[in-house]
């Protein structure tokens, strides 16, 4: 971490003047997860989330992350400073594709990835993140699992868990799912050294020549413990900054350039500070949408 500039300063003084937890994303800007009283993936910011004892929480990330923070504590305040950070995937599926995948496979139970809104959770039997796929879907009573959104890494997770069947929905990450494995062998050949981690959000044909497979957080800490010293990185271009800073030993490469989550990238120092001076934009959802969400993230978090 650098020096902090004045603004950073002023959200500092506001967060601790207010009780306010500030909650960011390994995809945020640097300047951001340098205010931050918690930096992590998903799984992470739902967890901490729930356990907070402030009462207003401040989420650096996207939609579907400030609405399970909601879920997870709906007596608390949530804010999400940038009101349309969205996320692709989520969008790609309905309550109604659940629906109609439960009526075609009866006997299996419903994955749903935790990018993915309130409504789709609701009809879905547990929630699960990266880190916590194959450790959930082993842990599941049942000999088949309806996965969404996410076909890839619903197609990682059924590699490990052979012993289940798996049906999945034709939802993608845009960022991860355009990485080629042209890309991937042209960035091996550039960096012969280097080990490369990959996420598995990525097509198959890319984690096939992976070095390493794991979440955000299972990457860095890959990146963290590896004695290679040039590492190739399969995921947001945040992951690389936050490891190149951190390791200026380390030589960090990027899989391509093109790796950039423009949606994770909309949360500004500004929007932040405002929020926090403010008390924008706070996440509202009834009851009724809570209740109905809740069970598929307590049940995760028990997993």
């Amino acid at each position: 971490m650098g020096e902090l500039n004045e603004l950073q300063k002023e959200i500092i003084r506001l967060k601790e003047a207010t009780d306010t937890l500030v909650l960011a994303h390994y995809y945020q800007t640097l300047d951001i997860q340098d205010v931050a009283d918690v930096v992590g993936d998903s799984f992470e910011m739902a967890r901490r989330a729930k356990e907070a004892e402030q009462n207003t929480i401040v989420v650096c990330g996207v939609h579907f992350m400030a609405e399970s923070a909601k879920i997870l504590s709906p007596d608390k305040t949530i804010l999400l400073p940038a009101p349309d950070a969205g996320c692709p995937m989520a969008d790609m599926v309905t309550p109604e594709d659940v629906l109609a995948l439960r009526e075609k496979h009866p006997k299996a139970q419903v994955m749903c990835y935790v990018n993915s809104a309130a409504a789709v959770k609701a009809v879905s039997d547990v929630c699960c993140t990266s880190s916590s796929a194959v450790r959930i879907a082993k842990a599941l009573n049942t000999d088949e699992i309806i996965f969404v959104p996410d076909r890839n890494l619903g197609r990682y997770v059924a590699e490990q868990v052979p012993e289940k069947q798996f049906f999945f929905h034709p939802g993608f990450c845009p960022i991860h799912d355009r990485v080629t494995a042209e890309q991937a062998r042209t960035a091996k050949a550039r960096y012969p050294n280097a080990v490369f981690a990959a996420h598995p959000e990525c097509q198959e044909e890319v984690l096939d020549l992976a070095d390493f497979i794991g979440s955000t957080s299972q990457i860095i800490a890959f990146a963290r413990e590896t004695e290679a010293m040039e590492i190739i990185i399969g995921t947001e271009i945040g992951v690389l900054e936050l490891l190149q800073r951190e390791m200026p030993e380390k030589r960090i490469f990027s899989v391509t350039a093109s790796f950039v989550c423009p949606n994770m990238k909309k949360t500004s120092l500004q929007d932040l500070y405002n929020s926090l001076a403010t008390g924008i934009y706070e996440i509202q959802m009834s009851h009724a949408e809570i209740a109905a969400a809740k069970s598929s993230l307590d049940r995760m978090i028990a997993l």
